[in-house]
């Protein structure tokens, strides 16, 4: 096993290989491929009576298309030189995919939320995302480019001071460190009033998104029994009957297998009330998205799953294919070597169609803010928080002390990401109007609410879950 200065030696010996400086700009490679073209390949195995609103939703804004373009990104960082420092990865670190969310224990922590695209690779792709998502923020903001520099500088800023924490810390340190009510109210402190209060705020609206507070949203109660609301394309209600309620059941059944003992006797509990298809995020939209609603000692007793289908990550071209023949469990152990604490209901199962799936609980006092919103002083104390968690992740599924090695303790590799931070999101501003200019020439197709209502889900021939777009 290497020692601390031999590890710490080794995270120096990459600033040779890729210099810290050689991060801030970002040139397309010649032939760099139509990133329209790279949007529609993704699709390919996603549900395509689905993928118009994704493109209504990616054609918002530039931040928007962003979100839901991490195989443009991957594609792009693919053709640059690394450092070779790997870590577990994220894949899609923007800045909306960070948030609060309930410990087992009950406890509010702040860490990653979202592991779809997670895989091994180069510490700094996440590190580059979250710096081009908060230039892109800054913009849709309204907020100056010197206050954008600000926010991106403070972020990696809290990356590198974090890591440099854990490259000091014990394993078991690392290993039981989170992001909790204390840790949040301790930086708040330092950081300012502004600080104190955003973190206040958050908290406490975490604190309100319980089960139940999906529940009065997604459920009406009829005949003494609660039922998903029919509201195409955000819900669509399925027979508890037939083809799919059967591949349903099938589902639960086998993901139980991937669960510890004392998790599965809890399920046990539960029996099935109701189950529907929600549509989820931006980026998400077009996988399916299967909502259980499970009933325990009584009609308040109630636990809502979601069954969102894994397929392959954006980085695996580049980063090099998943050791995990399953998706659905490459996004499980992802989530669980990177965030300190994860759902104890998180797992996963293969489809007996073949597709794969990763199962949580909907929500557990699950919030992020709403990014376009945020001031720019929030938002640079929000930057901070989110440079932080990356940190922490990195760290519990990486080699922290080579990383703080090659990191160091100037602002040059904080500036560096300031640099690439900028010239990527000009990037994306320019394939963002590609793909609008794709959706007037009709290569892009967005569909309308007429046709998401008359969405609806059935087993094929091969015993397939799929959306059928109707008629209207």
């Amino acid at each position: 096993m290497s020692t601390v200065r031999e590890r710490r030696e080794l995270g120096r010996a990459a600033r040779a290989t890729r210099p810290r400086s050689g991060l801030a700009d970002f040139t397309p490679a010649a032939g760099r491929k139509d990133p329209v073209e790279v949007l529609l390949a993704q699709e390919l195995d996603r549900e395509m009576a689905l993928t118009p609103l994704r493109h209504r939703r990616m054609a918002a804004s530039a931040f928007a298309f962003y979100r839901g373009s991490a195989a443009i990104m991957a594609a792009d960082l693919g053709t640059v030189p690394t450092t070779g420092l790997v870590t577990w990865l994220c894949g899609d670190a923007h800045v909306a995919n960070f948030g609060l969310f309930a410990a087992p224990d009950r406890s509010i922590v702040f860490d990653v939320n979202d592991f779809d695209e997670t895989s091994p690779g180069p510490f700094e792709w996440d590190v580059m995302r979250l710096a081009a998502s908060l230039v892109l923020a800054c913009w849709e903001n309204g907020a100056s480019d010197f206050k954008a520099r600000q926010i991106v500088a403070a972020s990696v800023r809290g990356y590198r001071e974090q890591m440099a924490i854990h490259a000091q810390q014990d394993n078991l340190d690392n290993w039981y460190a989170r992001i909790d009510v204390g840790a949040l109210s301790k930086w708040a402190q330092a950081e300012g009033k502004s600080a104190r209060s955003t973190m206040r705020q958050a908290v406490a609206k975490a604190e309100t998104r319980d089960a139940w507070s999906a529940l009065d949203k997604m459920t009406v109660l009829r005949g003494g029994r609660r039922q998903l609301i029919d509201q195409p394309p955000l819900i669509l209600p399925l027979a508890l009957e037939g083809g799919v309620a059967h591949a349903v059941t099938e589902i639960l059944a086998s993901y139980q297998e991937t669960l510890p003992p004392d998790r599965v006797r809890l399920l046990e509990r539960y029996h099935l009330v109701d189950i529907g298809h929600k549509v989820v995020g931006v980026g998400s939209v077009g996988l399916l998205a299967v909502v259980v609603l499970l009933q325990g000692r009584d009609a308040n007793d109630l636990l809502v799953l979601q069954a969102k289908q894994a397929v392959s990550s954006a980085l695996e071209p580049y980063s090099g294919a998943s050791v995990y023949s399953e998706h659905g469990q490459r996004v499980v152990v992802g989530q669980q070597l990177m965030q300190a604490a994860s759902d104890p209901l998180l797992g996963w199962v293969t489809s007996p169609a073949g597709r794969s799936f990763y199962l949580r609980q909907l929500r557990d006092k699950k919030y992020s803010p709403d990014i376009a919103r945020m001031k720019p002083k929030v938002l640079g104390d929000y930057a901070l928080l989110c440079g932080r968690a990356l940190a922490r992740a990195h760290a519990r599924a990486g080699d922290p002390i080579a990383i703080a090695g090659y990191l160091g303790n100037s602002s040059k590799f904080d500036e560096a990401m300031v640099g690439f931070g900028f010239s990527y999101a000009r990037q994306v501003r320019a394939d963002f109007a590609d793909f609008t200019r794709a959706i007037a020439d009709g290569r892009i197709r967005v569909g309308s609410a007429e046709q998401d209502r008359a969405l609806s889900l059935q087993v094929d021939e091969s015993g397939k879950i799929v959306v059928n777009s109707g008629t209207v």
